[in-house]
């Protein structure tokens, strides 16, 4: 077990509450991937099969509008992304593209199943604090449309490394 990979997702409010022997158990299997500077975790409208915590490196998220790429969010070590892949069945909703060299876990929906057939409860607090997440970034989706709707000036791109 690598303490440096649990500490990380110690510190994670998706994994928040969750205890150091579930953690490791539910690390025990995960594999780590490698993706070079300006290759792509995955792109816009691609299957989802797993969610991604950045253990270094950093990466910019992308959708595409009208032919053009927009970056919404750049991201750092400690930081997920995809783990909608975790909870539905709809393709990727942006791209993710790696900015620098970067190491991340890959988590897929088996690796949370085997956590639920060994301890159901720390994969319910998962499925908990995944769906809080969620819920705090549609918060955040839903005041910038709102803005928008009534002719606010949207801020530029955040250009600091955040959770989204």
């Amino acid at each position: 077990m690598n303490a440096t990979r649990l500490s990380l997702l110690q510190q994670m409010p998706i994994f928040g509450a969750i205890q150091d022997d579930a953690l490791a158990f539910l690390l025990d299997s995960v594999p780590s991937v490698s993706v070079a500077a300006g290759q792509y975790f995955f792109r816009e409208r691609d299957a989802a099969d797993c969610m991604y915590v950045l253990e270094s490196g950093h990466v910019a998220v992308i959708k595409d509008w009208a032919g053009r790429e927009m970056v919404l969010h750049q991201l750092a070590a400690g930081d997920c992304f995809g783990e909608m892949a975790l909870l539905d069945l709809s393709a990727r909703s942006a791209s993710v593209r790696a900015e620098a060299e970067c190491h991340a876990m890959a988590l897929t929906p088996d690796h949370l199943l085997r956590l639920f057939e060994h301890d159901a409860e720390p994969f319910a607090l998962i499925q908990m604090n995944m769906a809080r997440e969620m819920s705090r970034r549609l918060r955040v989706s839903d005041e910038q449309l709102f803005r928008a709707t009534m002719g606010a000036v949207p801020p530029a791109p955040e250009t600091t490394f955040h959770t989204i």
